[in-house]
């Protein structure tokens, strides 16, 4: 019987994921519905599951979830186009950070490639290109595999989040058995739909940088500290939302004093972001991420509350003062916390990384349900509640696109971050912290 209830959890997780995969973002009700039933094949998987699991089975299972949205154009995203416009300049031998999309055209022309048909889906040709140049690789294979269709170019990024997946798979493994943990935590990332539709699904890479950080992790505690150092500089190198994890290093007693980690980590970071001088980019380069951080809101929630009374006392917008008023409070923070944390374990850091990730989107302005990847990761070695509800309540950020133009309802606000403040009460409020998530 209770494997006919497996069995069935993931005909549900198979089944609303297809679907899923072919509604758009505009019809929230379908959305929301298809995607409450795969996050239900999800979590009955994990309430079914033996302590012992079957190695193969799970990989090749998770493998076929992924696998199922590979030839569906994603509809919930057009990064996966901006992606490919990068990699087709880099192809070109162009520098994909000197010029917009737009003004890309205007003094070449539509060019060759994919530029044309590209530029027709893209989100953001006003914009310099946001993406680190580790990244930018990345794109470049993409596009060098689209060998002109867009559709192939979509498959091409598949691929590499998806080996991407396995090695979060393998890593996760390894360190729930290192942790001594159950190994059925493994499903809540493994299974979970929102990373299954946000990685492999709609193209994006932060389940990469949650490779890096689970070997970063990895490395630590077999005490490689010049691995730990590269991984980190490589998460950083993907992202640069990890180096805020870089106070925690400066703390932490084990790799403050390590010469090992800091100049591999260093050394990473400087090759890495070294074609950014090289190309004279940099200005390019930050001017769009100061977009994230003085114009673009998306389903924030702090910040949201300190904008109402920003419009209540000064009349207008105040997003370039609260965003700088953000960054000052996240860095405090981070050091606050790291300092305390200091002589945590290796068990425990996890969960410290968890915290930063944490009081960073709740200051920010915008949050996307993809940024919440890396956190959820990491909470599976944690064994908090957060992210997991998060990685649920995060669906209803898209009842805004529901709408033309793009237009947010604080009722559904509320449902998404009242299923975050009550995984903050039972992760850091409750008197007796729960740390089974969820049986």
């Amino acid at each position: 019987m209770k494997r006919g209830f497996r069995v069935a959890s993931v005909i549900l997780l198979i089944g609303s994921l297809v679907l899923l995969a072919q509604v758009p973002r505009e019809n929230f009700g379908l959305t929301f519905s298809l995607f409450t039933i795969a996050f239900g094949g999800m979590l009955g998987s994990y309430l079914l599951a033996g302590e012992q699991l079957n190695f193969k089975r799970l990989l090749l299972l998770g493998i076929l979830l992924r696998g199922c949205l590979f030839f569906f154009e994603p509809n919930w995203s057009e990064d996966g186009a901006r992606f490919l416009w990068d990699g087709e300049l880099l192809r070109q031998g162009q520098n994909p950070y000197s010029l917009t999309p737009r003004q890309v055209l205007e003094q070449q022309g539509e060019g060759i490639g994919l530029r044309a048909q590209l530029f027709q889906v893209l989100n953001s040709p006003n914009y310099y290109s946001v993406y680190p140049p580790l990244n930018q690789v990345l794109f470049w294979f993409g596009a060098s595999a689209a060998q002109g269709s867009i559709a192939q170019g979509y498959i091409a990024l598949r691929s590499m989040l998806l080996l991407g997946e396995i090695g979060v798979f393998f890593l996760l493994w390894g360190l729930l058995a290192r942790f001594q943990l159950p190994m059925k935590q493994i499903l809540l990332y493994w299974f979970n739909p929102l990373v299954i539709l946000e990685g492999v699904g709609n193209l994006h890479f932060e389940g990469v940088v949650l490779l890096f950080l689970l070997a970063t992790v990895l490395n630590l505690s077999r005490r490689r500290l010049e691995w730990s150092g590269t991984f980190w500089g490589l998460a950083v190198g993907m992202k640069l939302l990890p180096l805020m994890l870089a106070p925690l290093f400066f703390f932490w007693k084990g790799v403050r004093l390590s010469t090992r980690f800091w100049g591999m980590a260093v050394g990473v970071l400087v090759l890495g972001f070294l074609p950014l001088v090289y190309w004279n980019s940099w200005e390019n380069f930050f001017q769009s991420i100061q977009l994230y951080q003085g114009k673009f809101e998306f389903n924030a929630s702090i910040y949201y509350l300190f904008r109402a009374v920003g419009y209540e006392l000064a009349g207008f917008n105040t997003i370039w003062y609260l965003t700088k008023v953000g960054i000052v409070i996240t860095l405090l923070g981070a050091i606050w916390v790291s300092w305390k944390q200091s002589n945590a374990s290796l068990f425990e850091i996890p969960s410290v990384w968890v915290q930063l990730y944490l009081l960073y989107f709740l200051l920010q302005p915008v949050v996307h349900p993809w940024y919440l990847l890396p956190g959820l990761g990491l909470s599976v070695l944690s064994r908090q509640w957060t992210f997991l509800l998060w990685s649920f309540g995060a669906i209803f950020s898209y009842q805004g696109y529901s709408q033309n133009p793009v237009r947010e309802q604080p009722l559904f606000l509320g449902f998404e971050y009242g299923l975050v403040l009550f995984g903050l009460y039972l992760d850091y409020f409750r008197k007796e912290r729960t740390r089974n998530l969820v049986g």
